[in-house]
């Protein structure tokens, strides 16, 4: 952020970068729906000869192509939401919620990478793919996106929702809600499908109200 001298204006980076939360709350709602309806039954009920309609994979590639660009916009989330704390953060939640976000971006990624690879090697033109490779890329995508990168998403949360009550920058509500979708990250996005939509429903309701409060102090 630019330093500026008294009188003068600073960089509203709170307003840019909350911009920046909606759209990483957008995309990786609709990458999570383009999933599910990509593979509704889940991991454990696809088989390499019923995956192939075309439609269905067009949804999973679509969803793998956004991926990235959540991740990217979800840095300058980070960034906007650090900003928001302010210079009274507490160093130890602080150093939780820097380290879990970008846990969450580098899990998000592999589940994403690990998936366009078993779909790329597994099925070569004319050719079926081996169970072996199939069972483990599978496995090893969805386990990393909904167990690994949703539970580290439940540490981000529940860790700016302490700093949002620890601090008062939060309302009562917001950190009810941000300690509600931790709890369902957790124990319930691994075996309720649907489920992970709660981490960027809640993105999209802080990054609404960090708007909202950068507006009024603009």
């Amino acid at each position: 952020m630019q330093t500026t001298g008294p009188g003068e204006r600073s960089l509203q980076t709170p307003r840019a970068a909350g911009l920046a939360g909606v759209v990483f709350a957008l995309l990786l709602a609709a990458a999570i729906v383009l999933i599910r309806l990509g593979i509704p039954e889940g991991a454990d009920a696809i088989t390499p000869q019923g995956f192939t309609d075309t439609a269905r994979r067009s949804a999973v590639r679509t969803a793998l192509a956004l991926v990235p660009f959540a991740g990217i916009f979800f840095l300058w989330f980070l960034g906007v939401v650090r900003s928001h704390v302010g210079d009274a953060e507490d160093r130890f939640l602080a150093t939780v919620l820097l380290g879990s976000g970008l846990v969450f971006v580098a899990m998000m990624s592999a589940a994403a990478a690990a998936a366009d690879a078993v779909l790329a090697t597994a099925h070569p033109p004319g050719s079926t793919p081996g169970l072996p490779t199939w069972d483990f890329g599978r496995h090893l995508a969805y386990t990393l996106m909904t167990g690994y990168a949703m539970r580290m998403a439940a540490v981000f949360t529940c860790s700016m929702s302490v700093i949002g009550h620890r601090l008062g920058i939060l309302p009562r509500w917001l950190t009810v809600l941000g300690f509600l979708t931790a709890l369902t990250l957790l124990f319930v996005s691994s075996n309720a499908p649907w489920a992970e939509l709660a981490f960027p429903a809640w993105s999209l309701v802080l990054s609404v109200y960090i708007l909202v409060v950068g507006g009024r102090a603009g």
